[in-house]
């Protein structure tokens, strides 16, 4: 716990000012006649209630009596209350009979945890037992039934004040993760719902909350100090004065301080609400329902009683990729993990092999692409030391404070918000995948001295050999990185409209179109992560024309090409009929699955319908045609269970085709019923979703009588079996396709002939695939 040694600082000055109060409040109160058996008493609430008394701090008094000396009341009240405002102290003050101030704990369920807090001060201790225990017993039979109450009382607070770790400027006492959270958990722990912090038990034994609240604490006493007044925000011109008395080195040092104590108590705090709600049980006709059905949710993890948990088969120490999984699969459905799910794999989950598998960057990928649902899973992640593993390079930007005012939040922070900001715009690059890496670490160089886009460029390679990236991929990851500032840069102080300009920002890219098409879109997350009003739309103007300047000084877009056919595909479609053949794939979890089949109207959205009713995710995709026949090869990973059984796959297949198995109507019905409750026992502030909208693009086509229609679109069970689909109802012929899912995202490129090629066509076409995506045209 942080004290400074020495007279009048720490626990030393709260404990000096706490027994002045006292000594004061029990001399009048003699005085007045408030004495044992007198009918009166006085109580504290609030800090002097819990003997945490800093500089400047209100006093919060109850004067308790038991209606027998009416007539003496208000002389009793005046005589305590005006010389405490005379000597120019904030009171909070009430007069109240036992009754009365049981009545209103009933009413405000603030008062009723203020009261907790209630210690004898001085007058008729009996009366004063009387008062503590008569409302703790009431907060103890009512706080089952008040717990919603609880909840969204909080709730609403952190919304007013915002988080406590990562702010540059953050309030001690109500923000999230603060005092006030404590002493909360404090209060469902006397409840028995949940464990808490222990002052009302001072026999608890030294934990991580504890101490965290005490850092927060010894923060607040020295900032009253510093401060000369009553302030709960630690501003950035009194830091290094805090930080001083505290004997904890610079503002920065402070920041870190803070900022971790609060994200233990966040944690504590989500954990505590949940285990509360699950204490509390059902009520009423809800008590005859089921027990919670445990619904599969990613191989080894489901969804229990609005939890992420572990299948019953789950072995963590065998499973290198169990961690990622459940993490995605808390970001992905808005569920909260289990905290003894996350005790578990942080005692025993297996590093992943590096190289990291195909399938370990794709869950890190789905995670990243969740938009602002992945910070919970992180911090908590990053709570129980897993995300270090993850991230090795972490622990030098956690809690690291920001060096310009302009920034809401500390670097780590930073670049979550980052991610979570790129998460919506991964359907505008053609690299959704790099964007989100790229948003991630863009900053990682931060805290190590030296020009932190070049020590991020350096950093970023071995992250992303690890990580099991490409080598061209891993190139592109490095320059996004070292020019992740170069096109806000640019825009501040050169005309972008300048042929000269336009030249020199190609030049520096490398002449790479990929590249400057991230960059815009990072500029962008990075901007709006940064803080509000930093990103506008005369900002995103210059940025957005500037890109599109370059992407066609280089010579425009590239247009895709279909993959050619391999001689052993060749000769299964030469065969005939329906065939089915499986090979293994990159990865350890990969197969390869080559579809024969008499080409048809309908036949790509069969084929991609018998997968995804078999529980494959369709990572990539080639659709050709040969000999007549449809030729579709897919690298597809098994959702849960092993690799696809090609005999089973040929009879569904022969099924659909013959008609005897509606494909599209089964899997519908199996979506429906996978579909997990969202967000149940999350103690989080709710954040609107922020997810990347579908996009429709038509491009240059190489061949006149085809077009080339290009999806971008967040991922989905069953996505290309139902756009295919769509495609067919629209009259539209599939001549080939190319399919490829980058995490969380679809990139598919589909060549077709239309039935006219007419700009209402065109737009009809478009709209019926962005309906299915869940968008508008």
């Amino acid at each position: 716990m942080l004290l400074r040694a020495g007279d009048l600082h720490g626990q030393a000055l709260r404990d000096a000012l706490a027994d002045r109060a006292e000594e004061w409040i029990a001399a009048r109160a003699a005085e007045l006649g408030v004495v044992e058996g007198s009918g009166f008493a006085v109580v504290a609430v609030g800090s002097l209630g819990r003997r945490e008394m800093v500089g400047y701090s209100d006093l919060d008094l109850i004067l308790v009596h038991d209606d027998r000396h009416r007539d003496r009341l208000a002389d009793v009240a005046d005589g305590l209350w005006y010389p405490i405002w005379d000597a120019g102290i904030k009171l909070d003050h009430s007069v109240r009979s036992v009754p009365e101030a049981m009545k209103v704990a009933r009413e405000d369920v603030t008062a009723a945890l203020g009261l907790l807090d209630a210690r004898f001060i001085a007058g008729d201790s009996d009366l004063a037992a009387l008062l503590i225990s008569s409302v703790r017993n009431l907060w103890r039979a009512e706080a089952r039934m008040r717990l919603p109450e609880v909840i969204d009382a909080a709730k609403a607070r952190w919304e007013r004040t915002g988080e406590i770790a990562h702010r540059a400027e953050p309030d001690l006492k109500n923000g999230r993760g603060g005092l006030r959270d404590v002493q909360l958990l404090d209060a469902l722990a006397f409840a028995h719902l949940t464990d808490g912090l222990g002052r009302l038990d001072p026999g608890r034994a030294e934990s991580p909350l504890r101490t965290a609240y005490g850092d927060l604490l010894a923060v607040r006493t020295e900032l009253h100090v510093v401060a000369g007044r009553a302030r709960d925000q630690v501003r950035a011109q009194d830091a290094d004065d805090i930080a001083a008395a505290l004997g904890a080195g610079d503002r920065f040092d402070l920041a870190r301080i803070i900022s971790r104590a609060a994200r233990t108590t966040s944690y504590a705090v989500d954990t505590g609400f949940r285990t509360a709600t699950n204490a509390v049980g059902r009520r009423g006709l809800s008590r005859f329902r089921r027990n919670p059905i445990r619904k599969p949710l990613d191989e080894g993890v489901v969804e229990h009683d609005g939890e992420v948990v572990l299948a019953k088969t789950a072995t963590p120490s065998s499973d290198p990729g169990l961690v990622l999984r459940v993490a995605s699969a808390s970001a992905r459905n808005q569920l909260p993990m289990n905290g003894a799910v996350l005790e578990r794999l942080a005692n025993f989950a297996s590093p992943i092999p590096e190289p990291w598998s195909s399938e370990n960057l794709s869950d890190l990928l789905v995670l990243l692409a969740s938009g602002h649902e992945l910070i919970a899973p992180v911090e908590a992640l990053d709570a129980t030391g897993l995300w270090e593993r993850i991230v090795p390079e972490w622990p030098v930007v956690r809690d690291l404070p920001p060096r310009d005012a302009i920034h809401t939040w500390t670097v780590d922070r930073h670049l979550l918000e980052t991610a979570a900001y790129a998460g919506a715009l991964t359907t505008s690059v053609s690299r959704p995948d790099l964007l989100i890496l790229g948003a991630l670490f863009h900053d990682i160089g931060k805290g190590r001295g030296g020009d932190h886009s070049v020590v991020g460029a350096e950093l970023i390679g071995p992250i992303a050999d690890r990580m099991g990236l490409w080598p061209d991929d891993r190139d592109l990851l490095v320059e996004m990185v070292r020019l992740h500032l170069l096109l806000p840069s640019v825009v501040t102080r050169r005309d972008v409209t300048e042929p000269a300009t336009i030249a020199w920002v190609a030049d520096q890219v490398g002449g790479d179109r990929v590249l400057i098409e991230l960059l815009g879109a990072l500029a962008e997350a990075d901007s709006r992560a940064t803080g509000p009003g930093v990103w506008n739309e005369w900002k995103a103007s210059l940025i957005g024309g500037l890109v599109e300047r370059v992407v066609d000084h280089l010579g425009g877009r590239p247009v895709p090409t279909p993959e050619p056919i391999a001689d052993d595909v060749r000769a299964l479609a030469e065969q005939g009929g329906v065939r089915v053949h499986t090979a293994p794939g990159d990865g350890p979890n990969m197969t390869v699955v080559t579809m024969v089949a008499p080409d048809g109207p309908g036949m790509l959205s069969t084929m991609a319908g018998v997968l995804a009713l078999a529980g494959l995710q369709a990572h990539s995709a080639s659709v050709r045609t040969h000999a007549g026949a449809a030729v579709d090869s897919f690298v597809v990973m098994p959702t849960f269970g092993s690799a696809p059984d090609a005999q089973l796959l040929r009879q569904r297949l022969v099924a659909a085709v013959s008609g005897s198995l509606d494909v599209h109507d089964a899997l519908a019905k199996r979506i429906a019923d996978r579909k997990p409750a969202v967000g149940v026992g999350s103690a989080a502030v709710p954040t609107a979703r922020i997810t990347p909208p579908p996009r429709v693009a038509w491009l240059r086509s190489p061949e006149k009588e085809r077009q080339l229609l290009e999806l971008r679109a967040q991922d989905d069970e069953g996505l290309l079996a139902r756009v295919s689909a769509e495609l067919d109802r629209c009259g539209v012929d599939v001549v080939w396709a190319t399919v490829a899912t980058m995490g969380a995202t679809a990139v598919d490129t589909f060549c077709v002939v239309l039935p006219d090629d007419s700009p209402a066509t065109r737009e009809r076409v478009a709209a019926a695939v962005l309906a299915v995506c869940g968008g508008r045209s």
